[in-house]
């Protein structure tokens, strides 16, 4: 039945034919969710033995294209960015060791732009790899159009002279457009060199993801769109067994997304209904295309009614941590107000660099929970909980040793630290390992003459421990002790088990119990076992060293993010992507300046354009200047900072509309002219 509150354009929305591909467009706040459900509840009213596709967020539609694959017989994981990236990884390692029969035929040169750095070349042809996928461009099409659009480029080159062109490159790097026919050549086959390389790294991965079965979102919804287009029976039958699709922020939608639906509900998308807002397609993580992706609908019902409009507030101070303060004293007025914590939300563009927030809400007594891009595993809380893990896997782990000594637990001095890094007394008995001696763990056999191990023998040996002040040696004979009941706990229990003793018995506890303190320590070590949990079902058998691999291998990653559902009595800190489809009573926009939010324009080595083709963005071997031509002529030709900023400004205004009472924004320091990046900050005044 249809709610009675509804406008009339929302009940026209909802009343529409379901045949043919409908839209319900708006902006942000004006009930276009409200509009789909009633649309999904009046169909079900109708039809009743009908059970459409109902599609949340287009994250939804990546679980239902692994579902299918599994369905059709393949087994498909799904796995987050982090892992599909070590996959790739581990795909380009004969590119990094010269394996390449490219190179020892010198088809291939190996001076290309950006491979002088392994790690950051590989993150920068990850990212370009996940674009093309979203895109929906195969490796033959990517290096077919990154070929004809060199050639064009490179045959007929712009007026790299041209004074609006010089104008809006920077002064420092106006050599680049100083290019003479015979470099520009040279940056053409040195970018055609790119593009092969990119392509056959692009083959790999697919190869390795097609081999594991362990795919992403976007690797899986290609999968399935591939086996429906080639097998048009397989493909109706589905298509008359769903019969109907609901799809809410539609904006987000990929082209493999959208080939994925084609592939089910035809090339008209019959029975399907699409929901969003071009205006809140802001994620830095997906290529979109909102615009065409509406232009599929044959009819469409656009809301312009706003149901939330905030009073929008702004503040800004002399220092970020006048800022925090500020806000933790505006959350706990809303609090005193009457204001659920979970009604609450502080949101950054995002969050992982949000502590000193985090910490003046927690030092004013208010639990608080962040989710978003943030890293589960570079949390300080779950660094000091992963370090007492290693001390009981491999002591010898220096890293690890060193942030549990020094950590309050233990509390040892800079003093004491340096003695236990000294040598012992006799030097000569650390060289061997004696037959009656019990090794402290399985890793004894890793003692080399060396002297890279000596902390951890006067750890665990106390070789030391005479030269130390008594209180600190008593700490580490404690420590000692524990450590040995662990070793007998690896074998009787379960990784879960073993954790939690550990960290019971060695892991300082923050605040008072039930503090706000408490309560967000309890919060990321809850966190980490779940991730530590979803990893061992993923991976039956697994020990502790693969799973402590696992942690390490993901703190330094760029692309983790965790997932928060309200807890009760907590704030929220929340990226700007992680707040998509909540409302708050009250919202702190926080950080708002250059750098923040907006963020930096920072292109990658290398960019891809469908007509232009690669466009690196180093130049690199007998070269003049530090950038290449044909980038520098991009950016400005394209508008790349423009559109990069536009993006950035999407997102702010979304955050705005979270909020149902009041959005507060907030910034520190000194406004700027806006030149390099706009304040938004000073636009809302």
């Amino acid at each position: 039945m249809i709610a009675l509150e509804l406008t009339p354009e929302q009940r026209r929305a909802v009343e529409a034919p379901y045949d043919g591909c409908f839209a319900i467009t708006g902006a942000a706040a004006s009930g276009k969710s409200t509009a789909l459900a009633e649309r999904v509840a009046r169909l079900r009213a109708l039809v009743p033995d009908c059970e459409p596709l109902t599609i949340a967020a287009p994250s939804d539609l990546d679980e239902y294209a692994a579902r299918l694959q599994r369905d059709f017989g393949a087994a498909v994981a799904l796995v987050d960015d982090v892992e599909a990236a070590l996959l790739f990884e581990r795909a380009s390692l004969p590119l990094f060791a010269m394996e390449w029969e490219e190179f020892a035929q010198h088809q291939l040169d190996p001076e290309i732009p950006g491979l002088r750095s392994p790690e950051r070349f590989l993150q920068s042809a990850f990212r370009l790899i996940r674009r093309l996928r979203d895109a929906n461009v195969e490796p033959a099409l990517f290096l077919s159009r990154a070929l004809a659009g060199a050639t064009d480029f490179y045959a007929n080159p712009p007026n790299l002279a041209d004074p609006a062109l010089l104008l809006a490159t920077k002064n420092a790097h106006h050599d680049s457009l100083d290019a003479a026919p015979a470099e520009l050549s040279r940056q053409y086959r040195r970018e055609i060199d790119l593009a092969k390389i990119l392509a056959k790294l692009y083959e790999a991965y697919i190869e390795v993801v097609t081999r594991t079965g362990r795919m992403t979102g976007r690797d899986a919804a290609i999968a399935a769109a591939e086996r429906l287009h080639a097998d048009a029976a397989l493909a109706a039958s589905l298509r008359e067994r769903l019969r109907y699709a609901f799809v809410d922020d539609a904006q987000n939608l990929t082209a493999a997304h959208l080939r994925l639906l084609l592939a089910i509900f035809g090339d008209r998308l019959e029975g399907v209904t699409l929901c969003g807002d071009a205006g809140s397609a802001f994620s830095p993580l997906h290529v979109v295309q909102p615009a065409a992706t509406f232009a599929l609908a044959r009819a469409k019902v656009e809301l312009r009614e706003i149901f939330r409009k905030p009073r929008i507030e702004v503040c800004r101070v002399r220092t970020p941590r006048e800022e925090s303060e500020s806000i933790a004293q505006r959350v706990g007025e809303w609090l005193a107000q009457g204001t659920r914590p979970e009604r609450i939300a502080v949101l950054f563009r995002s969050v992982r660099n949000v502590e000193i927030y985090e910490t003046a809400l927690l030092d004013a007594g208010i639990p608080v929970v962040v989710a978003g891009d943030a890293n589960v595993f570079a949390d300080r809380r779950a660094l000091d909980a992963l370090a007492l893990l290693w001390n009981v896997h491999d002591p010898f782990r220096h890293d690890w040793l060193l942030r549990t000594l020094g950590n309050p637990a233990l509390g040892l001095s800079d003093a004491s630290l340096a003695i236990l890094c000294a040598e012992p007394p006799d030097p000569q008995r650390p060289l061997f390992v004696f037959d009656d001696e019990p090794a402290p763990t399985t890793r004894a056999t890793r003692w080399s003459p060396q002297r890279d191990l000596r902390l951890g023998w006067n750890v665990i040996r106390g070789e030391q421990d005479g030269a130390l002040d008594p209180d600190a040696a008593a700490r580490l004979r404690k420590f000692r002790a524990l450590r040995a009941g662990w070793l007998g706990l690896l074998e009787t229990r379960s990784f879960e088990g073993f954790a939690r003793a550990v960290w019971r018995d060695a892991l300082a506890r923050e605040g008072a119990p039930d503090s706000a303190r408490a309560r967000a320590q309890q919060i990321a070590l809850q966190r980490l076992l779940e991730r530590f949990r979803e990893y061992l079902t993923e991976n039956a058998g697994a020990a502790i060293p693969a799973a402590l691999a696992y942690a390490e291998e993901r703190i330094h990653s760029d692309v983790e993010s965790c997932t928060a559902p309200p807890i009760p009595g907590c704030v929220r800190m929340l990226s700007i992507d992680a707040a998509l489809g909540r409302e708050f009573d009250e919202v702190a926009v926080a950080d708002v300046r250059p750098g923040a939010l907006p963020r930096w324009y920072s292109p990658d080595a290398f960019l891809f354009s469908p007509k232009l083709g690669m466009i690196p963005k180093e130049n690199v071997g007998d070269a003049r200047s530090a950038r290449t031509a044909k980038f520098s002529y991009y950016t400005y030709a394209a508008k790349t900072a423009s559109g990069y900023f536009d993006r950035e400004r999407r997102a702010f205004r979304y955050a705005l509309s979270r909020a149902r009472k009041v959005a507060l924004v907030t910034a520190s320091g000194t406004p700027t002219r806006g030149v390099t990046a706009p304040e938004f900050l000073e636009e809302l005044r």
